[in-house]
């Protein structure tokens, strides 16, 4: 059966995360280690016991949420699930990371370095309170747009993230943003719900985060992975690592087209995709988006036996 990895982005993170997998095998704690050693910070411990608020900062829950996915790839790897009996990879925003890391297109290392330097980066560049993101529930894409084009009358919004049918996230300016719930109504959306995050991530408010990454990612080593990725701007396979070293850099502002990014692995023939890292946020987006496709999420030594289980039958 032909199957995918996909990895999940913030949002999904928690305290506790990876510390069973990290007690359960050495190749996990052997990567929390080095992003540790990388990172010069405990990054581990704030994983494991928290506080929730330090996790929850960008530039921690990014590098994060990499590591418990990496460790997760390097558990499977061991148990005789290499990377290459996956057709394709993906992952949501930060997530996109993970999969180049984990198809060896980047070092641990490197990733992690890169992920800190995102997470200040996006933190950094619009002042605390002029930005933000909102959740848009009900509303299909058609509609959504014609929201972001009547609020931006009033400020910068875009929309940030189609994530599902049903389910799309918009970003820009609190000016513009403060409009969209009467603007909703209108057009009978069901619900908006603003977002506690930093800023307003994937809209063009990101600029000055995405002129840092290119320099960063410039002077960072790369390769072709050896699964094909599917972008999150163009949600097509591609295997140069130049391309998509790009494509990093235009993410930073551009859209997170997760919905066709699911209809895309499905008409490639993907029958299974299998999402590695913490939480289930994307296993609900799947099941939502290709209902009919198998599904599995692992983070946890329990999910990991289920996987190997299912697919050695």
């Amino acid at each position: 059966m032909k199957q995918a990895i996909i990895f999940p982005g913030q949002g999904s993170q928690s305290i506790g995360m990876g510390r069973e997998i990290a007690a359960s095998f050495p190749e996990a704690r052997a990567v929390f280690e080095e992003v540790d050693d990388t990172l010069s910070q405990k990054l581990s411990t704030l994983m494991f016991e928290g506080p929730l608020e330090e996790l929850t900062l960008t530039e921690n829950a990014q590098p994060a949420l990499m590591a418990v996915s990496m460790a997760l790839v390097r558990v499977l790897e061991k148990g005789n699930i290499p990377i290459h009996t996956f057709s394709y990879a993906a992952g949501h925003s930060l997530g996109e990371y993970s999969a180049l890391c984990a198809t060896n297109a980047f070092t641990l290392s490197d990733t992690a370095t890169l992920l800190r330097a995102r997470g200040l980066a996006m933190k950094d560049a619009v002042p605390n309170g002029k930005g933000g993101m909102m959740a848009i529930l009900g509303g299909d894409l058609e509609t959504i747009e014609k929201l972001c084009e009547e609020a931006s009358q009033f400020g910068i919004c875009t929309i940030a993230n189609d994530n599902c049918p049903g389910q799309i996230v918009i970003s820009g300016e609190i000016v513009a943003l403060e409009q969209i719930p009467a603007l909703a109504e209108k057009h009978g959306v069901r619900k908006c719900i603003s977002l506690n995050v930093s800023g307003p991530f994937h809209s063009i408010l990101m600029e000055p985060a995405a002129l840092i990454m290119k320099k960063y990612l410039e002077e960072t080593p790369t390769r072709d992975p050896i699964v094909p990725i599917l972008p999150n701007v163009t949600a097509v396979p591609e295997t140069r690592h130049d391309f998509l070293r790009n494509m990093l850099v235009r993410q930073i502002t551009g859209q997170v087209r997760w919905r066709e990014t699911l209809l895309k692995l499905q008409d490639l023939g993907v029958k299974r995709l299998v999402e590695v890292g913490s939480g289930t946020v994307l296993t609900g987006l799947v099941k939502r988006t290709c209902p009919e496709m198998e599904v599995f999420s692992i983070h946890t030594p329990q999910e990991l036996d289920a996987f190997v289980n299912k697919i050695s039958v």
